[in-house]
């Protein structure tokens, strides 16, 4: 991948587990959406992600804090 000429459409945002098992999926821009990156985090880890050419969305399975330039937004209450 070309990394110096990937476009970038959106800002960081960062996701803290609030417990065990938090699942982070990542998913793709075009036509058909589809999954094509997870993760898994534990009580206190934190993931930075950001929306770009590929990344249309990011789906929060379980309880977590999303920070960003919005606000702050709690999953999974």
């Amino acid at each position: 991948m070309d990394w110096e000429n990937e476009k970038v459409s959106g800002d960081y945002i960062l996701i803290k587990a609030e417990e065990n098992g938090v699942n982070i999926i990542g998913m793709t821009r075009g036509r058909d959406t589809k999954f094509h990156h997870t993760e898994k985090l534990d009580k206190g880890e934190l993931l930075i992600a950001q929306f770009t050419e590929n990344t249309s969305a990011i789906k929060i399975r379980g309880k977590a804090k999303v920070l960003c330039r919005h606000g702050e937004i709690l999953s999974g209450e």
